[in-house]
């Protein structure tokens, strides 16, 4: 069987499967309920610097097996309570990354130092969430306002920052050259596509806040896009996000460029046994298809990177 240990932004994966921010990440049980049932790593809910109750109902849509409509608006229990969760999850052995949120690039710095203390390997900085007002893509839409924020942060501490990049912009990779010009450590690519969906009996929008975020297999081509045309602009490791929802989706974007994939809405659909199953899955596939490591098959798609395997 393949190997799938992986080596992102200096963090040793034991499988390139991260869980997604939002998703699963509500307490340090079920963080360490999805490591447990064979994550590579999770990434916690995003942390901002006071508690936050999110929006009104209904915030979620299903839409059978494609994907999930969402406005949560951030809920979140805020940096003061949250690193209790992170310790539950850290003392039964995951690999924690710390997500926050912020308005400003002095507040993400100082949430950054709080982040940072709680040991986590790594900090992911949402830059991209499509529908909260005054944070995500209104903070991190330009590659000015994503070089200013992930400055500010790499200013302040040493654990590896993750830049995650909104697919809502003309051009992502220019974002993420940012990151990298700011001193990220990698980029992560993508988050939701910003989407609405109407109720044409009550004649408004399905979800309470009106605009909200696509996931799920939908956006995996959109997400796969973006993290080729990042993979050829930075130096700095992909992580890719979006749809990921079988063995063979997570290679695609591995062979698009990413070292690592995050997997949300599938979990939402499938529960954390859905890690094991990626897991077992992409060692079989690469093994099938002459890869030794995963690392071996990052990027070969890119004409540059491909290589022969005969």
């Amino acid at each position: 069987m393949a190997e799938l240990t992986v080596d992102c932004a200096g963090v040793n994966l034991r499988n390139p499967f991260l869980l997604a921010s939002g998703i699963w990440g509500e307490s340090g049980e079920s963080l360490a309920g999805a490591w447990n049932a064979g994550a590579g790593g999770v990434i916690t809910k995003s942390i901002g610097s006071v508690p936050r109750p999110g929006y009104p109902n209904p915030t979620i849509e299903t839409y059978e097996r494609w994907g999930l409509l969402n406005a949560m608006g951030l809920p979140n229990p805020g940096i003061d309570e949250y690193p209790r969760e992170i310790e539950v999850a850290r003392r039964a052995g995951a690999t924690v990354i710390g997500s926050i949120f912020g308005g400003s690039a002095k507040e993400f710095a100082a949430l950054a130092e709080r982040m940072a203390a709680t040991g986590v390997v790594a900090i992911e900085l949402n830059l991209s969430c499509p529908h909260a007002e005054g944070y995500g893509t209104e903070i991190g839409g330009t590659p000015e306002e994503v070089e200013r924020v992930v400055r500010a942060v790499t200013e302040v501490v040493s654990t590896p920052v993750i830049a995650k990049i909104t697919p809502n912009t003309r051009d992502p990779a220019a974002l993420a050259l940012a990151a990298e010009r700011g001193g990220a450590a990698a980029v992560s690519a993508i988050n939701t596509l910003r989407a609405i969906a109407i109720d044409v009996r009550l004649r408004r929008p399905v979800l309470a806040h009106g605009l909200g975020g696509l996931s799920g297999p939908a956006i995996k081509p959109v997400g796969l896009a973006c993290v080729w045309q990042i993979f050829e602009k930075v130096s700095i490791p992909v992580v890719g996000v979006g749809g990921v929802a079988t063995p063979e989706d997570a290679l695609e974007y591995i062979m698009a460029g990413a070292r690592a994939v995050e997997v949300g809405t599938q979990v939402t659909f499938d529960g954390i046994g859905v890690f094991g199953r990626l897991r077992e899955g992409l060692s079989r596939l690469l093994d099938e298809l002459g890869f030794a490591r995963v690392e071996d098959a990052v990027g070969v798609a890119h004409p540059t990177t491909s290589r022969g395997l005969g």
